[in-house]
């Protein structure tokens, strides 16, 4: 289903300028637009389609925002642009939109403290997004940009796991993609919505073979609770983390 998404889409990326920021009126558009329901739309990014099944850890967020939707097709025209194979497009693409900014340095602060640097060998969490990517696989639930009522959908109204049109990606498309990871791997669920829909599939018993780490919150600047929320969860975080590198 994806691989032919991006085949649909990918006349209209060649048409995008190459080597200046792009807007939304050039990318929410129909031409990017994957489906509508009421107030809710679902555009097409190509920076999810890079699956890394070798990963060790994957980080889960709900959906890409503006930010990642921008950021993945400005990589992707510039890797046209310098007639890169596909699979490295995909794969830088992929890079280049992965969390950013205060958001990734809140999370790299929060891995840290949990230990998981220690667990996997390395001097930080934040060398997951440099020399050591080849550990990481990041995505979420609903791959593709979601926007309510023009915004980034948040993964509250209209409920995820009552939508349709969202729970199929949720329920069908995710745990899919999950199944490819060829290792043990550290599920690690981005806040309280995530971790609903990743106890749910847990339930169905669609995400078997991995570990999940409950209780990590979501690092965005945004969430007030963040700190309150991690300092209550880091012990047991770290427990999880600790007996998932020992089954190694």
């Amino acid at each position: 289903m994806e691989r032919s998404l991006f085949s649909a889409f990918f006349p209209a990326i060649q048409q995008l300028p190459e080597g200046r920021p792009l807007t939304k009126d050039q990318l929410i558009t129909r031409d990017f637009l994957i489906s509508k329901y009421g107030d809710l739309e679902i555009y097409y990014a190509p920076h999810n389609e890079f699956i890394n099944i070798d990963a060790k850890v994957v980080i889960v967020g709900i959906t890409p925002g503006w930010s990642q939707m921008r950021a993945a097709f400005e990589s992707f025209t510039k890797g046209i642009a310098a007639e890169k194979k596909l699979e490295t497009i995909l794969k830088d693409t992929k890079e280049a939109a992965s969390f950013a900014g205060g958001m990734r340095r809140n999370l790299i602060s929060m891995l840290d403290q949990c230990g998981l640097q220690n667990a996997l060998g390395i001097d930080s969490s934040d060398t997951l997004f440099e020399q050591n990517r080849a550990l990481l696989h990041t995505t979420s639930v609903v791959k593709y940009p979601v926007f309510y009522r023009g915004k980034n959908y948040t993964g509250h109204q209209p409920d995820l796991l009552k939508t349709e049109i969202l729970a199929q990606y949720a329920t069908k498309v995710f745990p899919g993609e999950l199944s490819l990871i060829k290792s043990h791997a550290l599920i690690i669920p981005l806040g309280i919505t995530i971790e609903r829909v990743i106890r749910h599939l847990n339930t169905a018993s669609q995400l078997t073979g991995h570990t999940i780490l409950y209780g990590f919150p979501h690092p965005s600047g945004a969430n007030g609770h963040r700190a309150k929320q991690f300092d209550n969860n880091k012990q047991a975080m770290a427990r999880i983390i600790k007996k998932w590198a020992e089954q190694q």
